[in-house]
């Protein structure tokens, strides 16, 4: 456990109103009321949403603990009560978009989906990654920023390590007869791709956002289709 939710968990206890004395055969300060438990974690929820909001409207280093305060319709002393500061938020707030996230792109790599043919399988595995950095701006703001806490940064290095390599786990599979060297730069150009084409993506809403979607897969179906060839068992029935 980090120090900042260490001390996020322990001013949090404070502020739920402490533990049971004597509870049930345990020792003074052993358990807590269930119910103040789940307000604390209510309040946490709350403060974490207020935290995203302020982050994805102002940046990271511009933003305070009294605007998530006052974005929170609480004040900066209930604030502190659960966390010491905005890096404690910042890491928190990083931690849950991270575990999210892991269980997006796991979802989207699913054996089934490789077994796909190329322009269904890119709608599979796009839509959801898309569909989450939508509808959590505040993961790119986190992830991106030059004065994030670095241990944001270090896990989303990894977490891009892994990425890549589970799109050149999908790419080996339409390229059997490749190179490994070149499967490498296919999957890290294809990669850099859907980079590229997410943040256009997320600078637009509506129908002009559902439009550069389009083009992103249209870009990456052109790109991987010549290479994947007429024979291979994933041929796309259609091309966009």
């Amino acid at each position: 456990m980090s120090e900042a939710k260490a001390t996020k968990g322990a001013a949090a206890d404070g502020a739920d109103g402490g533990s049971i004395a004597g509870a049930a055969g345990g020792a003074p300060g052993s358990a807590r009321p269930r119910r103040r438990q789940a307000r604390g974690e209510a309040r946490i929820a709350q403060l974490l949403r207020a935290a995203a909001n302020v982050f994805c409207a102002s940046g990271y280093t511009a933003s305070s603990t009294n605007a998530i305060a006052r974005e929170a319709g609480v004040s900066p002393g209930t604030l502190y009560q659960f966390f010491p500061n905005k890096e404690a938020i910042a890491v928190e707030l990083g931690d849950q978009l991270l575990n999210h996230w892991r269980d997006t792109y796991g979802a989207a790599f699913s054996q089934s989906h490789i077994e796909l043919p190329l322009d269904r399988m890119l709608d599979a595995i796009l839509d959801p990654l898309i569909a989450f950095n939508c509808e959590n701006p505040a993961f790119s703001v986190l992830m991106h920023g030059s004065e994030i806490p670095g241990r944001i940064t270090e896990e989303h290095d990894t977490l891009h390590a892994t990425m890549l390599t589970r799109v050149e786990s999908v790419l080996a599979g339409y390229l059997p007869d490749t190179p490994a060297g070149q499967v490498h730069r296919i999957a890290d150009m294809t990669f850099m791709l859907f980079k590229a084409g997410l943040d256009l993506i997320m600078a637009h809403e509506g129908e002009e956002r559902a439009a550069y979607i389009q083009e992103l897969k249209t870009i990456m179906f052109r790109y991987l289709d010549p290479l994947v060839g007429d024979d291979a068992p994933h041929r796309a029935h259609r091309a966009p």
